[in-house]
């Protein structure tokens, strides 16, 4: 795992949110919308990876995860992460281009975001479900490798 520490602009650390998408450019462009809103970071190719890390570093205010994974796919994720007493309380909002039941598949979730995702829509998500005032230790960007 590679890992390196951003300070955000403000004196305050943000907390960090967990981007779990197995796209490239999909993930790097969610990345870019949180640091464009100061927010901290660390991504996941897959729900495996996105496990790993929630089970070695501190807890995020928010996890961002796809549906369509390989090794372990969003469902999967969230059936383990239910099943965990520690992880079960972290937030998670879906991010899809498949609308088709998906919000059955998934009770539960703080909400869906549609792909192609729109700044405006992950700004009222962060906005919601993030406190920017929380006193956590600073924020990390991670790249799970």
């Amino acid at each position: 795992m590679r890992e390196t520490r951003q300070l955000p602009p403000s004196t305050r650390p943000a907390p960090a949110v967990l981007v779990v998408e197995d796209d490239r450019e999909q993930r790097e462009t969610l990345c870019a919308m949180l640091d464009l809103e100061g927010f901290g970071h660390a991504e996941a190719a897959n729900g495996r990876e996105a496990l790993d890390y929630l089970n070695e570093s501190r807890t995020p205010c928010l996890v961002l995860l796809d549906v369509e994974m390989p090794v372990m796919n969003g469902m999967d994720f969230r059936v383990n992460q239910l099943a965990d007493a520690r992880l079960s309380r972290i937030p998670v909002v879906v991010v899809t281009a498949n609308d088709e039941g998906v919000n059955k598949r998934f009770p539960g979730v703080e909400g869906f975001l549609w792909k192609p995702l729109r700044f405006e829509k992950l700004a009222a998500v962060l906005e919601r479900l993030c406190d920017r005032k929380e006193k956590r230790l600073p924020a990390a960007t991670a790249v799970i490798a």
